[in-house]
């Protein structure tokens, strides 16, 4: 029997490709991956299983293509990268479908991501411009000392399935900014918006080789990418535990490395916070893409005189979400990834409870094939519970109480994770001491909205290593240089 797939309803058809991008051709093979639509189970298409060949010919194409790249004046650089953004957003309603039709989340979300994707590609844009040098004193009269920045050269990258877009842009728009070329591995479950990305990249004038796109399974091609000598750097984004492998091996050759691991956000309400705002944060930081980011709040650490409020309004509007395709215009949460996710939620809310902790709302699979965990509320949540010390990626808002600031920055800091934190309060003095005592990467005060092109996005401890936005976001795609000048004296 045929396979039956159903294709994203865009306007420009090209967009979806099913191919990969190597050296400037579109590259086929006869071992395919099939990717399916998270919401419906039905496959889109299929993409090339490509392997340590490919992987190969990717990174000699980005290694070829380095000198001529590297050697373009940084605001040529950036018009094409300009271009680049300009057509991302031309072509964005399309692109937020394609999103949704292999990633599951909302319309919505998904036109959110790709208006991000443009707003990185711009912005680094403009920062080509901005990788400057320095003058230091010299150490002797005759001497002069000058600091300059020059690219890591080829860049290997690996992006997730949960932001398949802006992943993406993070990555390229400062590694193509500073004079880098890349071989980009998007995930096998969501490969279709980087080979749009891939198509608009050809049309923006991204030269030969500059930017390649292997799809397939992960092994054959990460090993290439760690292995490979003419890789300088590998940028990873995905699980702790994979990261470290990946880390590891990347030292055999000394590669530079960035590392965007997972989290942990507590998220703590104090007496004094203002609860509607807290709760709309809330909303936002645990159920946007069906709790399946990075920085989703994993722990609500709520206070003793609002914890039985807040813990209500939470579970009344996340019972108000409406499961569903992310197409439907009233749908306002999609599905989870694939069943293992599913697996995962129902695990820590089933240990919760065995330990004592109460549903308020959810706790179940509303559809008879499993791809929807419904948004779930717990309270009286025990510390033991695994869901305290364990990234859930899921819908699942586990509620701890506390008593005083120093038991929730205690709480709050007993994890090996440092990406995220948020805190809720009207106190600008406990503002900035807990702020400070939270040994996180990132912190929101009275806001869950934490990610900005022009702001630097990484954690700390076990949540890894570099920063991606902002300016700072150069900083891992150069490599500084020291140069001392003879300047002998007059007539000598």
């Amino acid at each position: 029997m045929m396979a039956r797939f159903q294709a994203p309803p865009i306007r420009r058809g090209d967009l979806f490709r099913q191919s990969a991008l190597i050296n400037d051709a579109w590259v086929g093979s006869t071992s395919l991956l099939t990717v399916t639509n998270p919401a419906t189970g039905i496959a889109i298409g299929t993409v090339p299983d490509l392997g340590a060949e490919a992987a190969q010919d990717a990174v000699a194409a980005a290694h070829a293509a380095l000198p001529g790249w590297r050697a373009l004046a940084a605001k040529d650089r950036g018009l094409v990268l300009r271009r680049w953004a300009a057509l991302v957003q031309a072509h964005e309603d399309d692109l937020a479908r394609i999103l949704t039709f292999e990633q599951g989340k909302p319309l919505a979300e998904a036109l959110a991501e790709v208006r991000s994707t443009a707003a990185f590609l711009d912005w680094y844009a403009e920062e080509a411009r901005r990788v400057y040098g320095e003058v230091l004193p010299g150490h002797r009269a005759d001497k002069r000392m000058l600091v300059t920045r020059a690219p890591v050269g080829v860049v290997a990258a690996i992006t997730p399935w949960n932001f398949p877009s802006s992943m993406i842009a993070r990555k390229v728009g400062p590694a193509l900014a500073v004079g880098c070329t890349m071989v980009l591995k998007p995930s096998e479950l969501t490969p279709y918006s980087a080979l749009a990305l891939g198509v608009l990249a050809q049309e923006a004038g991204v030269p030969r080789g500059v930017f390649n796109i292997v799809t397939g399974r992960p092994q054959p091609i990460g090993d290439v990418m760690v292995e490979d000598s003419r890789v300088a750097k590998l940028s990873f984004t995905g699980s702790t535990r994979v990261g470290k492998h990946l880390a590891g091996r990347c030292m055999e050759t000394m590669k530079r490395i960035s590392m965007e691991l997972g989290g942990n956000a507590p998220f703590i309400v104090f007496d004094d916070a203002d609860l509607e705002g807290a709760l709309e944060a809330a909303m936002l930081a645990k159920f946007r893409n069906a709790g399946q980011t990075c920085i989703s709040a994993n722990r609500f650490l709520v206070q003793d005189g609002v914890y039985d409020k807040f813990a209500r309004m939470l579970a009344d509007r996340a019972a108000e979400l409406v499961l569903g395709d992310g197409l439907r215009e009233e749908t306002r949460m999609g599905p989870l990834i694939n069943g293992a996710a599913i697996l995962k939620v129902a695990r820590h809310a089933d240990d919760a409870v065995r330990l004592g902790a109460r549903i308020l709302t959810g706790g179940a699979t509303p559809d008879a094939e499993g791809r929807f965990y419904e948004p779930t509320v717990l309270v009286d949540v025990p510390a033991e519970a695994a869901v305290m010390s364990e990234e859930t990626f899921g819908p699942l808002a586990a509620l701890h109480r506390f008593t005083n600031e120093a038991e929730a920055l205690a709480i709050a800091n007993d994890t090996s994770a440092g990406l995220a934190a948020y805190l809720f309060t009207r106190d600008l003095a406990r503002a900035h001491r807990v702020a400070d005592g939270l040994e996180y990467g990132m912190v929101g005060v009275n806001t869950a909205v934490l990610t900005s092109e022009a702001a630097p996005f990484g954690g700390i401890k076990e949540s890894g290593q570099g920063r991606e936005g902002g300016f700072h976001g150069l900083d891992d795609y150069l490599d500084i240089k020291s140069v001392c000048i003879d300047v002998p004296a007059a007539g000598v």
